[in-house]
């Protein structure tokens, strides 16, 4: 498709949403406790060893329906690291695989700190006389409530190499109003987040009409979502909270702009335990998951479509 060969990170999920008709992405973040065989791990590198192939099995069932993964640096960062082997050749499997990788590190810093998190994921190390690319992922998740300099790195980064980051605007937890629902200058300040987000993204705009720098908004805060969908224009949202954190497909419409796009949702746990679901008791781990998926396209598909926004 055209947009793939544009190159840039935006058009390149944008691409694959369209191609594959489902803006949803399975959440790898993996716990041992998840795998079938976990209880069989004693050791980082058992429990690092069972993760990987458990993962490989789960991408290998769904890669021909999903565009893309989201990988949780935390649930391997848990294993020391062999842990963090097992996330990198997490990604480095989806990416064979044909699929968009999104590494939620949630990283954010001041100077060097914040250039050091940008290179990792984003761009690349000096090595010797030559450099390489450490995670060489698609996207990334920052926070950036530490200020613009503490994501410009990351701005600079994908403008260089192609990639893009998902800021933290308006978040799924329980708790994230305390701070981010704070009215400042008359508006909630995840609000004002939103509007830096479309600021800094102004300058890497894809061919698709949004900018590789977009907004992580979750699924549990239908109303906000919608609010930001209508203010953020040539924002794209990654939006966490669907499935066992209680977002559906209803609550996630407004995140998409008229013509069914603009947004990718994600869904981990009920992708990852999908096969202790009782409605799911006999199947293996890997059709039980492919079962889910399918099940989460069609009730995002059923939303767009009664709200008139379905064009796939």
């Amino acid at each position: 498709m055209e947009l793939q060969k544009s190159g840039t990170a935006i058009d390149r999920l944008y691409a694959a949403i369209k191609e594959k008709g489902n803006p949803s992405a399975a959440g790898l973040d993996t716990w041992l406790e998840y795998v079938p065989e976990g209880s069989k791990a004693d050791t980082f590198a058992r429990a690092s060893k069972l993760i990987l192939e458990y993962n490989k099995r789960l991408i290998d069932a769904l890669y021909d329906i999903i565009p893309a993964v989201k990988v949780q640096a935390a649930c391997y960062e848990m294993y020391g690291h062999e842990g963090m082997k097992a996330f990198a050749e997490t990604l480095e499997y989806a990416k064979s695989r044909g699929l968009i990788t999104i590494a939620d590190v949630k990283r954010g810093d001041t100077g060097d700190t914040s250039q050091a998190y940008a290179r990792a994921y984003l761009g690349k190390t000096a090595l010797g006389e030559s450099e390489k690319a450490a995670f060489d992922v698609d996207f990334a998740t920052v926070n950036a409530y530490l200020g613009s300099d503490g994501v410009q790195p990351f701005i600079d980064q994908c403008r260089e190499h192609k990639k893009g980051i998902f800021i933290l605007v308006k978040t799924s937890n329980l708790s994230s109003g305390q701070l981010q629902d704070l009215f400042a200058n008359g508006k909630p300040l995840y609000e004002t987040m939103g509007e830096y987000v479309m600021q800094w993204g102004s300058g890497i705009m894809g061919r698709c009409g949004y900018s590789s720098i977009g907004a992580v908004v979750g699924a549990t805060y239908p109303a906000q979502g919608e609010a930001l969908r209508k203010k953020l224009k040539g924002v794209f949202f990654l939006v966490p909270g669907y499935g066992m954190q209680g977002g559906k497909g209803s609550d996630i419409a407004g995140c998409f702009d008229d013509n069914g796009m603009g947004a990718i949702v994600n869904a981990s746990r009920s992708i990852l335990l999908a096969y202790r679901n009782p409605d799911n008791r006999g199947m293996d781990p890997e059709s039980a998951a492919r079962k889910e998926a399918l099940r989460m396209r069609e009730d995002i598909s059923e939303a767009l479509k009664n709200a008139g926004k379905y064009r796939f």
